[in-house]
């Protein structure tokens, strides 16, 4: 499987672009139709490949929907009177000068996404990831600390609307499916009329708020399973005071983790069997991928016997977990094979985008050190899920030019890029969890977006990396990135595909020339967004301007040939 092979591949391709290299030098004196020939018989007839990645799942591009905050298309499910006198319906904080979020459900269901699955297709992406769609409590939880506007990291008058406080890891919430779409009828949809790929949310560290209600309430701190039986009861009582001798209270840690949420003990046998037959269970309901809640409150034990099961039935099944952690060298350890060989959400790459892209003068230098395309600590950086923003966390506050070049940089270098919700027309920018980052989207404006200009960009730049197998899984070599200006290609040969992008990136607000010369192959090269062609003599620089904001992809069709980027490749290759 290319998770567990990918080193080994790379030092392997490294060794044979050495050996071949040698007499690429000669070639590059004859002209560019011995060029080509010799390139294919180098690396051709050979078979050596050259990539960043093999693995399926880089060509994709994802949409992240908060599920009930996205559009209501079945109004018929939205449970209005739920919840008795723990109301769970439209549960608005108030804030200053007009502003506001809510804690309450907002009847965003699965039909509403599947409504729009055109709208998201249309735009460029390939897959949707779902906040968890599992069955949560009925009430509003009146334990915990009182929510208001603008906290965070309270529970207290919260309802499960966001799917993460599951009761019943196999059954769907009633919130949002309908008597006419269960989430298979969902994703059979999505994948046969739409071509759009269902990534699923899952937890494993825990379940629902547990402890600290004035009174017991149903639904929390209990775990159902597919047949409806109770197998867990938290009981109301505190972490300390469970007795997890008695088979109820045996699945959870006799020890608190995140606020008021049961500790689920990912070490019983029971725990494992009930959550990872859950998962495949999903699966074969229509899942194509998994996002991994909190990776880093569970053992790495459990998640390599998850991913083993999980891959022992479906081999090469893509995962990518959330480790909230800036440090690449912690959320690194999940995407080793002995750990079960995940990827990970690129915390670090985001914190740099925020930087570079919300900041006057800063650097596109800042944004190359969080590559590790070289002596880095994952296991493959090419198949990291890269994003600037999400659920969260505050929303980018960028101007529109800052989303424009955020996209830009996202859908050209190395990764799989995640976009929130809402970010095509830059919503609720800078607002945070409880400040408006969740507020409900709606179909008032998805049906305005194709008029604003974010979407515009973001439409094109996707279309690009959505057709050009270079920007999908071609590895990386940089040519300099540095101020306003950034320059890199992207390049992959193998059975399917031989193809090299040079990408012109320019966040200025004023035109950059770009003149390219270093590694340069000669023969046709054509921009992908405008059309133009260029013919590129041997010896001979590429000479363009780039617009303020923008981007420029020129791309060469055929086999490597130029000696220096031979070069450059078996160095990257032997030190990645």
């Amino acid at each position: 499987m290319y998770h567990y092979q990918k080193r080994l591949t790379a030092l392997a391709v490294g060794a044979a672009i050495t050996a071949l290299s040698a007499c690429s030098s000669t070639t590059q004196m004859a002209g560019s139709q011995v060029e080509q020939t010799a390139a294919q018989q180098r690396l051709g007839s050979t078979g050596t490949p050259i990539y960043g990645t093999d693995n399926p799942f880089a060509s994709e591009a994802i949409y992240f929907v908060v599920t009930d905050r996205f559009v209501d298309g079945d109004p018929s499910n939205n449970q209005q009177d739920q919840g008795g006198d723990n109301p769970t319906w439209r549960l608005q904080l108030d804030g200053p000068d007009g502003k506001f979020a809510n804690v309450g459900y907002m009847g965003g269901d699965l039909q509403g996404v599947l409504n729009n699955a055109d709208y998201i297709s249309e735009l460029g992406f390939t897959a949707v990831w779902l906040t968890p769609i599992l069955d949560n409590p009925d009430e509003a939880f009146t334990g915990g600390e009182p929510i208001t506007y603008g906290d965070a990291f309270k529970d207290g008058g919260k309802t499960g609307y966001h799917g993460y406080w599951a009761t019943n890891f196999y059954k769907a919430d009633e919130h949002l499916i309908s008597a006419d779409l269960s989430f298979k009828d969902y994703t059979t949809a999505m994948r046969q009329q739409h071509g759009l790929k269902t990534v699923f949310d899952i937890v494993a560290n825990h379940g629902s708020p547990s402890f600290t209600m004035p009174h017991d309430q149903p639904g929390y701190g209990e775990l159902y399973d597919a047949q409806g039986k109770l197998v867990a009861d938290h009981k109301n009582l505190p972490p300390t005071e469970l007795d997890v001798s008695q088979p109820l209270q045996s699945f959870f840690h006799p020890y608190p983790d995140l606020m008021q949420l049961s500790n689920l003990n990912e070490t019983n046998p029971q725990v494992q069997d009930y959550l990872i037959n859950a998962y495949l269970y999903w699966i074969e309901q229509g899942a194509d991928a998994f996002r991994i809640d909190t990776i880093r409150h569970v053992s790495h034990g459990f998640w390599r016997e998850m991913a083993d099961r999980v891959r022992a039935q479906h081999p090469d099944f893509f995962m990518f977990g959330e480790s909230f952690v800036y440090d690449a060298n912690f959320i690194a350890q999940h995407t080793l094979p002995k750990n079960g060989g995940m990827s990970v959400l690129d915390f670090p790459m985001q914190k740099a985008m925020v930087e570079v892209f919300t900041q006057a003068n800063s650097d596109f230098a800042a944004l190359e050190e969080v590559l590790y395309l070289t002596h880095g600590p994952y296991n493959n950086p090419y198949e990291l899920t890269t994003f600037y923003d999400n659920h969260d966390m505050a929303r980018m506050d960028a101007d529109d030019n800052g989303f424009i070049n955020a996209h830009n940089w996202l859908f050209t270098v190395r990764g799989i890029p995640v976009i929130y919700q809402g970010s095509e027309i830059g919503f609720m920018r800078g607002t945070a969890e409880h400040a408006g980052n969740r507020n409900y989207l709606g179909q008032e404006n998805i049906d305005k977006a194709p008029a604003h200009v974010i979407y515009k960009a973001l439409k094109n730049i996707a279309h690009v990396r959505q057709s050009t197998p270079a920007l999908q899984r071609g590895l990386q070599v940089n040519i300099e990135l540095a101020g306003d200006k950034a320059a890199f290609y992207r390049v992959v040969e193998d059975d399917t595909a031989a193809q090299t992008a040079l990408v012109l990136l320019n966040k200025g607000t004023t035109p950059a020339d770009f003149a390219v010369a270093e590694m340069l192959q000669s023969g046709e090269w054509k921009e992908q967004l405008s059309g133009q062609q260029m013919t590129v003599q041997t010896g001979a620089s590429l000479n363009t301007e780039v617009a303020a904001n923008s981007v420029q992809v020129w791309v060469r069709e055929g086999a490597i040939n130029h000696p220096a980027l031979l070069e450059k490749i078996r160095d990257q290759l032997a030190r990645q």
